[in-house]
């Protein structure tokens, strides 16, 4: 098996065994149809680092380094999960013949999550197509979809994942669904046309399929390995760290007493930027990705769990099939990449005021549930927050799980984001409301509101000014009034404080405006995004 990196001379060697995880191997994963071992890097080195610095993989490209160009998309594979659970929720990643494929942003994955794993890249692509330009390359080159070049490679990975989707399932993207998909991919030479051409040409030439079966061998034999438990020095700060990713919920609750002051690690969407941008040293690592219990989702006709570690594309999917006028929250929030690699966990637990997860589930009165050793607790999410960056959470407590309840029939569900681009872009304003109306007369009212304050919160005074009165014009102004008792925003480079109350209390009334008893308006008038209507089969 050939070793792509092993520890510097001047290293001390790892321990052979470590108190509160397992003994200590090296990160293994199949790359270009090998089993790679990695050793002696710092468990913060990313997927791109190692790509080009150390396995000389040229093709992915590194432009912005924080998982907003797409140049670095690559493609992760590992072994699907046979569930019989009937109430299980169906991923929404690409499945073929064993395999769940997921792109993924190379910049923003940290290596020793790859264990177990498969790493699929541009260079994958000519293989897989047995020597020859594989149809999404053929299609760009056909369509000139390939402008300047840099992007391209990022764009190829994300389109031979939506290729491979839609050749298992015997369907073709509209064009807009190829658009939706490529979100995560900035063209820099804006030539858009000709990437969604090509598209659509892909499946006109002849067809050339991911063999899963080298793929699904490979994994099966990595998977009796045991769980990952890595160390090295980080040489930027001259200390050794840890990366453990158990494999159980058991194994995860033991190992996060036994050391809570480990950093919990999920996607690593947001924790990347710390050590991209912020060259932060993050301490040991505890990983949850490795634990299959957190990644589930179940639903019943009342609620919807989510497990800490579902992907932001599962959970969102899931919410939105629920949900309807949560789709297009959904397509907006960060970009496929992005989706696939973070959680919704992860966005609830770090708890920023402007994740666009919280003000939809605390619209929806969702409920956290919170786990140390062996004991649970559940709390209203609108309860979690106590402050900027700061929550319930206690020392050796890690989040298990969101329940959602489902709305009532006749609940009206609105959420809406604003921010100064349409697709992957941090909110300036996220507002999610849910209205039950009894005659006339508001029965109740949820509102919450991201980018408005310290923390997601709801606004307690607007709805207070609306509970119990008819649903009316008046009413209504009288609560956007109301607002300015809720919320003292602040300004920043998104937007000042009086843009974002202005927009705070312009989405209340256009709430109005679409659920009031005379006349609403159809939401197609209320939004300038209605000249490209999402049709039904995108989502």
């Amino acid at each position: 098996m050939p070793t792509s990196d092993s520890s510097p001379t001047d290293v001390p060697p790892a321990d052979p065994a470590a108190p509160a995880g397992g003994t200590l191997r090296p990160i293994r994963f199949v790359h270009r149809g090998a089993v790679v071992e990695v050793d002696g890097l710092a468990p913060t080195t990313t997927v791109l680092q190692w790509l080009r610095e150390h396995a000389r993989r040229m093709g992915t490209k590194e432009g912005c380094n924080e998982g907003d160009c797409g140049a670095c998309t690559v493609v992760v594979a590992e072994l699907a999960e046979a569930d019989g659970d009937a109430a299980a929720v169906p991923t929404r990643a690409t499945v073929v013949g064993g395999l769940v494929l997921r792109p993924v942003n190379a910049c923003l994955r940290y290596l020793p999550t790859l264990d177990g794993k498969a790493l699929l890249t541009v260079e994958d692509l000519r293989a897989i197509a047995g020597g020859e330009l594989h149809p999404v390359q053929q299609a760009l080159v056909e369509c000139h979809g390939s402008q300047c070049g840099f992007c391209t490679p990022g764009i190829a990975m994300t389109l031979s994942n939506t290729y491979e989707r839609h050749l298992a399932a015997g369907s073709r993207p509209l064009r807009q669904e190829l658009a939706d998909d490529l979100a995560g991919n900035l063209c820099r030479c804006t030539g858009y046309r000709p990437i969604l051409d090509a598209g659509q040409r892909m499946f006109e030439l002849p067809a050339r399929r991911l063999d899963a079966a080298p793929l699904v061998a490979a994994l099966r034999r990595l998977a009796a390995d045991p769980p990952l438990a890595y160390a090295a020095v980080d040489p930027a700060f001259g200390a050794r760290r840890r990366f453990d990713a158990p494999r159980t919920l058991d194994a995860l609750a033991a190992l996060r007493a036994a050391r809570p002051q480990a950093r919990l690690l999920a996607g690593a969407t947001d924790v990347g930027l710390w050590t991209n941008k912020g060259f932060r040293d993050l301490g040991d690592l505890i990983h949850l990705g490795e634990v299959r219990e957190l990644a589930r989702i179940r639903q019943d006709e009342r609620e919807i769990e989510i497990g800490a570690g579902a992907p932001l594309e599962d959970a969102w999917g899931a919410l939105a099939a629920r949900v309807p006028a949560l789709a297009e929250v959904w397509l907006r929030f960060a970009s496929p990449p992005v989706r696939h690699a973070g959680t919704m966990g992860g966005n609830v637990a770090n708890g920023s005021p402007i994740g666009d997860s919280a003000p939809v589930l605390i619209a929806l009165d969702a409920r956290i549930v919170l786990r140390r050793g062996g004991d649970e607790r559940t709390l209203p999410l609108a309860d979690f927050y106590l402050d900027y960056m700061k929550n319930r959470l206690e020392p050796g407590e890690f989040v298990r799980a969101l329940r959602v309840p489902l709305p009532a029939a006749g609940t009206l569900v609105r959420c809406w984001k604003i921010s100064k681009r349409y697709d992957c872009d941090i909110s300036s304003v996220c507002a999610a409301f849910a209205l039950e109306l009894d005659g006339p007369c508001v029965r109740s009212l949820r509102l919450a509101y991201g980018g408005m304050a310290a923390i997601v919160k709801r606004a307690a005074a607007a709805e207070a000014a609306l509970v119990g009165k008819p649903w009316s014009e008046a009413h209504v102004r009288a609560a956007m009034a109301a607002l300015g008792t809720d919320f003292a925003p602040l300004s920043d480079v998104r937007a000042s404080a009086g843009h974002r109350m202005k927009v705070a209390q312009r989405l209340l009334l256009k709430f109005w405006h679409e659920t009031r008893a005379d006349a609403p308006l159809p939401a197609a008038q209320t939004s300038v995004w209605s000249v490209l209507p999402r049709p039904p089969a995108a989502l």
